[in-house]
């Protein structure tokens, strides 16, 4: 199965605020967002692409099979997860969900749907790596993949570059998502909210590294999220200074690139 060089995977659709993007570069997106509230919202505001075949909804959780799973739908949108433990995070942080249940699918039948993309966007909220571990099932891999970086354990994050390099991909950037906002287009008028991906492939910020050089340079994110995160070692009034002194905690995205590419 040959990989579609016009074609995006935007899995973790959310408002579309990547899609958008993409569609401005000139790819067809196939956009997967298990909120059907949100879904419903994207077909009225992006009528246009939809119509004419660039840009594809699927209303449907991206899991380990297909069928149906229990969603949790979070006051704060970009937070929804099928995955109850972080579901319960969410609660914790003072963020209420509202579980129901959806229709699921999986990777190996969206690829074997739509075909493979040239790149892969994982946003999905504590299921990430489910979705790149559905690459396996297609002969070929997109060219890019990014996947929002594990925070809470450094054995877990080094297993997403595990599981990257086993799926042949060698080369990764961290890149910050805090300063997605600030990032540049050339030759495309578009400014990236806050809370998008940012720029892919080459034109993501940042020099290319082995996966050795990427956990070391997730060593120093990790002491923040440690200090400062979303369950921090210090709390209240101690992470508070720590604010105030500009220590606060970033999050990050993995991108990979396919050995070859």
């Amino acid at each position: 199965m040959a990989v579609r060089q016009d074609l995006i995977f935007d899995v973790g659709f959310h408002k579309g605020e990547d899609a958008e993007f993409y569609l401005k570069k000139g790819f067809r997106v196939i956009g997967v967002e298990a909120n059907r509230e949100l879904c419903s919202e994207a077909r009225e505001r992006l009528r246009g692409p939809i119509e004419d075949g660039r840009l594809t909804l699927v209303n449907k959780a991206v899991a380990t099979q297909p069928g149906e799973v229990t969603f949790y739908r979070s006051e704060r949108s970009a937070w929804g997860t099928i995955d109850p433990l972080w579901a319960e995070r969410n609660a914790r942080m003072g963020v209420p969900n509202q579980p129901m249940t959806v229709e699921a699918t999986t990777i190996e039948a969206l690829t074997a749907e739509f075909g493979v993309p040239y790149y892969a966007k994982f946003d999905i909220e504590g299921f990430d790596m489910v979705g790149v571990e559905g690459l396996r099932a297609a002969r070929d891999r997109p060219l890019y993949v990014s996947i929002e970086s594990e925070k809470d354990s450094f054995k877990g994050l080094r297993r997403e570059f595990d599981v990257l390099t086993s799926l042949g991909y060698d080369r990764f950037k961290v890149v910050s998502q805090e300063k997605v906002p600030k990032q540049s287009c050339k030759g495309l008028d578009h400014t990236f909210p806050r809370g998008s991906s940012g720029q892919f492939g080459e034109d993501a910020p940042g020099k290319w590294l082995s996966a050795g050089q990427a956990i070391e340079a997730y060593k120093p994110i990790f002491v923040t999220y440690a200090l400062v995160g979303d369950d921090p070692i210090f709390s209240g009034p101690v992470r508070s200074l720590a604010w105030g002194l500009g220590m606060r905690p970033d999050w990050y995205d993995t991108h990979a690139r396919l050995a070859g590419a």
